[in-house]
């Protein structure tokens, strides 16, 4: 429908989300370099700017079809409010007391209306708040409430099932539906599924369904199990729920049309997919996607593993294996990279990942561990990490790496640790902890979080306060999680890789690491893509990148005759 050259994306909070919804005769989208809304006509693919706001970004777009217009996030000057909008840039206000606005939701009528704010220091997914409003004719909003949960807690994705309103809250432990009702000014909360698990990811980007209700009492909802995402269909009048589409491992975007749901699947062997499921028979029809990545060649399967319980720490941590295509056993186990998401409330998916297969076809296993602090595992995993950056990371990240030597899956002379951003933080404060690891990898890591703190963008602005505790009350602990102070405990080879217009970790942080690396005697190299920001996206960078990181690894996997 558009052009090579319109790009859909939004920059609202830095993550985006939200930047494409569809009315009943167009398409409407945030154009990514502008950030401005565009009507997109379906038949033509012609495309009209209906935002002219060139300060502002637009995000979390939901068509109301009962006022004929689109409604969204609108971020100007570092302030957020609740919009709607028309044609011809008729933007009204709808709410804009507070911090941070989600997706609004609305019910059959169109006669209200529920959304999600937070307000700093918090980020989403430690502390949010359900509000709810009644919509006038004219579309504006009356009778605004805010309806915190029982307990502390986090709130995101709600939805009407008719004029019923239902959101995913965890203050009981676990991200889980709940009907909201409302009587003599209370609102009363009940639990519609007490799965002790997961029914969402950490709401990093707006717009983001994980569940949708099907009228009848039926509904579809994800659940996540040790880390892995299963779609739960109960039809309508009376049915059981069931599992289905077992050979899918995430799913996103779950939405209903005229007794067909709709989602984007993703699985561990293909390319993503568009699925149909006919709410009647269950039935799954793929609509696009699910292609074989490499026809001529073998894809890897990842292992769940679980590392139990260790002294001083009770929770278990789990991940994914992946083992390298050939040459290895357990009694000459491979070489192997232990993988720190970023987030760091992130979480490594069982789904398809180019660059994991690129190393298990080139002689690595790779690890990818969800440490604490990931989500999918419950508001007490998630919240472990609080104060506990660099600590309780990197710790799980040793556990994992020692369990996987010892069950003859990892050479324990052969590890290596990377990650991309707080992953790369994570991966520099393990190797400043111990000698375990032959070598690390920093992908745009951060250094140095201080500076960070200082120059970070608003919606995280209160997140390192959260990981690490205030500066002021803990400056001992703030300077021992610094790589960039604790830089000569690094004793063993490190690699990095920097853009020269990231604006998340500033090029100084790394040349100030690699700096001190330099006069502490120790190897290190230094691989700097100017025209890249915080992630590369062009190509020749992406293929240099695991070149140049393929040959680190290498020369560092070496066996010496000493077995060192």
């Amino acid at each position: 429908m558009t052009a090579p050259d319109f790009a859909i994306r939004s920059q609202v909070n830095g993550y985006g989300g939200g930047a494409l919804c569809a009315g009943p005769d167009a398409a409407f989208a945030v154009e990514a370099s502008q950030q401005q809304i565009h009507r997109i006509d379906p038949e033509t693919g012609i495309t009209k700017a209906v935002t002219q706001d060139p300060d502002a970004s637009f995000g979390g777009l939901v068509w109301d079809a009962c006022h004929h217009r689109v409604l969204a996030v609108r971020e100007c000057a570092g302030r957020q409010q609740l919009v709607a909008v028309r044609d011809h840039n008729e933007v009204l206000p709808l709410h804009d007391s507070e911090d941070f606005y989600s997706a609004p939701a609305l019910s059959a009528s169109g006669k209200q209306m529920a959304w999600v704010c937070w307000s700093l220091p918090d980020v989403p997914w430690v502390r949010s708040v359900l509000w709810v409003a009644d919509v006038d004719e004219d579309g504006t909003l009356v009778h605004t409430r805010c309806w915190p949960t029982p307990a502390e807690g986090s709130v995101q994705q709600p939805v009407f099932d008719g004029e019923k309103l239902h959101v995913l809250s965890d203050h009981e432990g676990w991200w889980q539906p709940w009907r909201v009702s409302f009587e003599d000014g209370q609102a009363n909360w009940t639990c519609l599924d007490t799965t002790a698990a997961d029914h969402a990811s950490a709401p990093w980007q707006l717009g983001e369904r994980h569940y949708c209700e099907l009228g009848q009492d039926g509904w579809a909802r994800v659940r996540y199990m040790d880390g892995v995402g299963e779609l739960w269909l109960k039809r309508p009048a009376g049915s059981s729920p069931g599992k289905i589409a077992p050979d899918f491992t995430d799913f996103r975007h779950l939405v209903v049309q005229n007794d067909q749901l709709y989602c984007i699947a993703r699985s561990a062997t293909r390319l993503d997919s568009i699925l149909a499921v006919d709410v009647a028979t269950a039935q799954v029809r793929i609509l696009a996607g699910n292609e074989t990545p490499f026809p001529d060649v073998p894809i890897i399967a990842p292992e769940a593993f679980q590392v139990p319980p260790s002294k001083g720490v009770s929770e278990e941590v789990g991940g994914f294996w992946y083992p390298p295509v050939e040459g290895w056993s357990e009694s000459d186990p491979p070489p192997t990279i232990l993988i720190a998401h970023g987030g760091p409330t992130s979480t490594a998916w069982p789904v398809f990942h180019p660059q994991v297969q690129f190393w298990c076809h080139h002689g690595f296993a790779v690890a990818e561990v969800n440490y604490r602090g990931s989500s999918g595992f419950g508001r007490h995993f998630r919240m472990a990490l609080a104060g506990n950056w660099g600590q309780a990371d990197v710790e799980d990240m040793e556990r994992a790496a020692d369990y996987l030597a010892a069950v003859g899956k990892a050479d324990a002379r052969r590890l290596f640790i990377q990650g991309r951003s707080s992953g790369g933080y994570t991966a520099l404060m393990a190797m400043t902890h111990s000698q375990r690891f032959r070598a690390g990898a920093s992908l745009f890591g951060v250094s140095d979080p201080a500076r960070l703190r200082e120059l970070t963008h608003r919606f995280e602005s209160g997140y390192l306060d959260w990981l690490l505790g205030s500066p002021e009350q803990f400056p001992e602990r703030w300077h021992e999680r610094t790589p960039v102070r604790q830089s000569h405990r690094i004793r063993r080879p490190m690699i990095f890789f920097q853009g020269g217009q990231d604006r998340v970790v500033v090029p100084e942080q790394t040349r100030a690491m690699v700096g001190e690396l330099e006069r502490n005697g120790q190897a290190v190299e230094l691989w700097w893509f100017e025209e890249e920001g915080h992630g590369f996206r062009q190509r020749h960078n992406q293929v240099s990148l695991l070149r140049n990181l393929l040959a680190f690894y290498q020369r560092n996997s070496q066996k010496c005759d000493d077995g060192g």
